[in-house]
Parts: C-alpha cells; sequence; structure tokens
C-alpha cells in the first residue's frame, strides 16, 4: 500500500507524514527496501527546524513520490534520535533497505537540499515554479525587460513572501525606474539578518548610489569645478559620486581612479569605499565592474 500520505489543499499528493517510534518499523525501515525514506528528527523549540520543516517538505513533494518524508519530534520519541546517536537538530537521515545510508545537520537552502535528495534518490528534480520565476526574472534584469521581471519577481513574494532573493532583486528594480521610497520601504522591512544576503547587499549599495544622484543643472558645475582644480579631492569624489548616481558608471569610475591614483588612503581611502559600492551595485560580471577592477588593481599592486 501506498505511503502517499495525505492531500494538500490544492489537491496534490503530499509524501510527508509524521512518525513514531511504534511506526518507525514501518514508515522508516520496511518502507526503504521500496524506496528511499528521509527521516527529520525536529522540536518544537527549534529554530532551524521551523527554517528547514517547510522547505524540506516542499522539495520531498516536488519529487512527486520518489522520496518519502518521516518527521520525527524527538521530544515524544527521545529513542529515535538516541538509537541515530543524534546531538544537534534538526537532523535528517536517508533510509534505504532498512538502513541510514546517508544525512545532515542543520538547515540547509533548497538548492542543498535538493542535492541531497536527487543523490540519495537516484532522480533528477526539476526546477520549481518558483525557480522558473527567478530565471525567467532574471533574464528579464538582463534584457532591461522591466515588465517581466517585476511581474517575475512579484509573483515569487505571492508564492514565498520571505524569499529574500527575490526582495532585492525587485528593490533593484524599484531603483532602476527612479522609484527610490519603494525600494527603501522594501529593505527597510527586511530584519539584520537578512542584509548580508548578496542580493540584497547589492541592493542596498545601489539604493546608496541612487541617493547621490542630481540633474544637470548641479552636475555641470561640479565638472567645473574639478576641471579648475584638478587636485581637490572632495570635489571630484562628489563629482564621481553625482555621475555614479545618474547613471554614468564609467565616468564616475573615472573619477574614483583618479583619487586614488593621486593618493589611495586619503580620506579613508573613499575613492576606493565608493568603487567597491560600484561594483556590488552592478554585480562581479557586469563589464564596468571587471574594467574597473582591472584599473583599480593595476593601481593597487603598481
Amino acid at each position: 500500500m501506498e505511503t502517499v500520505i495525505e492531500g494538500t489543499p490544492g489537491g496534490e499528493m503530499n509524501w510527508v507524514k509524521d512518525g513514531t517510534t511504534m511506526s518507525f518499523q514501518a514508515d522508516v525501515i520496511d518502507k526503504s527496501a521500496e524506496k528511499t525514506i528521509l527521516v527529520d528528527l525536529w522540536a518544537p523549540w527549534c529554530g532551524p527546524c521551523k527554517q528547514l520543516g517547510p522547505v524540506i517538505e516542499k522539495v520531498v513533494n516536488d519529487a512527486k513520490g520518489a522520496v518519502e518524508l518521516v518527521k520525527i519530534d524527538i521530544d515524544q520519541n527521545p529513542e529515535i534520535a538516541q538509537a541515530l546517536r543524534v546531538q544537534s537538530i534538526p537532523a535528517v537521515f536517508a533510509f534505504k533497505n532498512g538502513q541510514p545510508v546517508d544525512g545532515f545537520m542543520g538547515a540547509l537552502p533548497e538548492s542543498q537540499l535538493k542535492e541531497f535528495v536527487e543523490k540519495n534518490a537516484g532522480i533528477s528534480i526539476g526546477p520549481s515554479p518558483v525557480e522558473q520565476l527567478m530565471e525567467q526574472g532574471l533574464a528579464g534584469l538582463e534584457e532591461d525587460n522591466m515588465e517581466v521581471a517585476i511581474a517575475s519577481f512579484a509573483q515569487i513574494l505571492d508564492l514565498e513572501p520571505d524569499n529574500v532573493e527575490a526582495k532585492g532583486h525587485l528593490s533593484r528594480l524599484y531603483i532602476k525606474l527612479g522609484e527610490t521610497e519603494a525600494a527603501r520601504d522594501l529593505l527597510g522591512s527586511l530584519p539584520d539578518a537578512d542584509r548580508a544576503h548578496p542580493a540584497i547587499s547589492a541592493a542596498l549599495a545601489a539604493l546608496d548610489l541612487a541617493e547621490n544622484a542630481v540633474d544637470d543643472s548641479e552636475l555641470e558645475p561640479l565638472k567645473q569645478k574639478v576641471a579648475a582644480e584638478p587636485d581637490n579631492l572632495q570635489s571630484r569624489l562628489e563629482l564621481a559620486r553625482a555621475l555614479i548616481g545618474s547613471g554614468a558608471h564609467a565616468e564616475g569610475g573615472d573619477h574614483l581612479i583618479e583619487i586614488i591614483r593621486q593618493d589611495r588612503d586619503w580620506n579613508e581611502a573613499a575613492g576606493r569605499t565608493e568603487l567597491l559600492k560600484m561594483f556590488e551595485a552592478l554585480g562581479p560580471m557586469h563589464e564596468i565592474s571587471q574594467e574597473y577592477r582591472s584599473k583599480l588593481s593595476a593601481i593597487l599592486f603598481s
């Protein structure tokens, strides 16, 4: 009899169930003779368990029955944790033919969970709807198709309201469209822990740069001042920030390179700090990032 355990609200099959010490023989040992069974050991008080739980359930359900998941509360069933010599939770084990053959501890991201399931079940799990939308959104960003990109990231947040990467990309789009207030609100709603995510740190850098933008009437006097006083590094820094904030990254980058060439340590290495901020906002693979990183290296290591 198939251990399909229950249906989801949308009518899809769900290959996840709660297990106990009493049901372990049937749910895990016997069933693992037919297919890979994952055992997730957790407890209600465990924060990382709460992070891992919905993600591993999603990956297992994406496998469409090639693998099943048995979740065991170790507070109610301590014998299982003792038998498996578990020292910390969450702990996940893959069972085959009645034996644990692989496992990990801690909360892994979805990509690594997918790799774990694919390896132990001998299958390939296709991209999830969120992964498809992310790919679509990133392609829209690459092609400057703002409509497609915004729609894709917004749909991701409909499916996964806490998707940090989508929030970062959506913030970048708001900045590109001049909606800095919307970007600031979205980024400001994030907990501090999420600010280290690459998509968020890039968006924060882009927002910081965008807030230095000025109109042409303010830009021209800055250019004239730098032309008249080429050694005035403060004026050159103000011009560089204004240019980059207005989207003239290469021109602004030239002025930052010149600041570093004249005095790399000036104002606590402000020229280098602003240049690195531009690299983060544009992304490491952007042609301007690569070009000006090479120029920076030529100065620093000459």
